[in-house]
């Protein structure tokens, strides 16, 4: 039997614990309903590592994800989120989005992307607007499932490949603007709708020439640079002539390379969804490596989204910064033992995401990965470690299963 690693809040004084803790071994340490009779014995417990069975483990994962869920929906302060804690009901009975989490998130993720890429070469096939709609709801069901989920599949591809670079960019942008509105208040479900849109089709007059600049190692020639400069107005264009309607949606895709930085409050309706829209882009563009230039570590991408142009903090890369974490999963991270780590799920801090080592303190990979308690100062997360860095395959349906 395996076992996972206990995150140490859910332990309560005064309260009985609901599962057996073990050492990483499996070997009892405390057995179940044991009262935590002190803030003493609290903490001697806390400064353990203390590992529980495959099975109680996964009840407190999708416990936790519920309620962190819950909360950011809600559009909860950052503060209460980071706080969260799931109550004995919820460590009793699977939550509501535990219970909608993807069967095959590898899988369902990857369809995704291919129906995106099709849908962009060709914005004039039969029924664009009606497959743009669908391919909304998909993205925003799949998210719902699971966001650290589709964060950990996105953020690793997207630092991972070229092909089909213009959709699987299309979608992670999408998903980020999605988790990053719930941060931003004024912003509703209809105007969400337009957001995904956006980010879904921002691209779509030069899908193509997106897909081959990063493959090329020289510089954009003269006729690259205009096509570049002008996508946005001939994505406008070109999805008007599709049938999208949406006054929100279509001014978004024009502004969503110079709407403006400062209070998002002072910003339209539409210049507001370009904003998240042109951060967002920004964070996923740099954690993204190309023939003719390497990936940054999502850790330096997420402080390049939260500053503006001018470099002063920036309202729309904050809630994103909010809303995919410091650390986001995915990606890879440095710890105080020097072993290298890949984020499978954002923490309940901002700086104690929850991770699995893959490489050892000497560079050595590990024959599998293993869970790091981060709220330890022994593996504490220092820094971001750039993609290139690190040249290990990683399992992701094995991932997933840790996470």
């Amino acid at each position: 039997m395996s076992y996972q690693l206990l995150p140490p809040d859910v332990l309560r004084v005064g309260q009985p614990t609901l599962f057996a803790l073990r050492d990483k071994t499996g070997c009892l340490l405390v057995p179940k309903g044991t009262l935590v009779a002190s803030s003493a014995q609290l903490q001697q417990l806390a400064a353990r590592e203390l590992y529980v069975d495959e099975h109680d483990g996964e009840t407190i994962r999708r416990a936790m994800a519920g309620k962190v869920h819950e909360l950011v929906r809600g559009n909860e302060l950052l503060g209460r989120i980071a706080q969260a804690r799931p109550d004995a009901s919820d460590l009793t009975a699977p939550s509501a989005a535990a219970a909608r989490r993807l069967g095959d998130p590898v899988t369902a993720w990857s369809n995704l992307q291919v129906r995106v890429a099709a849908l962009l070469r060709d914005a004039g096939q039969p029924d664009f607007a009606a497959k743009v709609g669908q391919l909304q709801k998909t993205l925003l069901d799949q998210v719902n499932g699971d966001p650290d989920d589709a964060l950990l599949l996105l953020v690793h591809g997207a630092t991972q490949e070229f092909h089909d670079y213009s959709a699987s960019h299309a979608v992670l942008v999408a998903v980020v603007c999605e988790l990053a509105s719930h941060h931003v208040s004024g912003i509703s479900p209809a105007e969400r709708s337009s957001l995904r849109g956006a980010a879904l089709t921002m691209n779509v007059a030069m899908t193509a020439l997106q897909n081959q600049l990063a493959q090329q190692e020289t510089r954009l020639n003269p006729q690259q640079r205009e096509q570049v400069d002008r996508h946005a107005e001939h994505g406008v264009q070109a999805l008007r002539a599709a049938g999208i309607t949406d006054a929100l949606w279509l001014e978004a895709v024009r502004h969503h390379h110079d709407a403006p930085s400062g209070p998002l409050s002072a910003l339209g309706p539409a210049q507001r969804l370009a904003r998240l829209i042109r951060r967002a882009d920004v964070f996923a563009a740099r954690m993204s490596p190309r023939r003719g230039r390497q990936a940054l570590s999502a850790t330096a991408a997420a402080k390049a989204a939260y500053l503006d142009e001018n470099g002063q903090p920036d309202e729309a890369g904050s809630a994103i910064i909010k809303a995919v974490g410091l650390y986001p999963p995915g990606s890879l991270v440095r710890l105080a033992s020097q072993e290298v780590a890949v984020v499978l799920r954002r923490g309940r801090r901002a700086n104690a995401p929850i991770v699995a080592s893959i490489v050892n303190p000497v560079g050595e990979v590990l024959a599998s990965p293993a869970l790091r308690a981060t709220h330890l100062p022994t593996h504490a997360v220092t820094g971001g470690v750039a993609p290139h860095e690190v040249k290990v395959r990683l399992n992701l349906l094995q991932l997933l299963q840790m996470a």
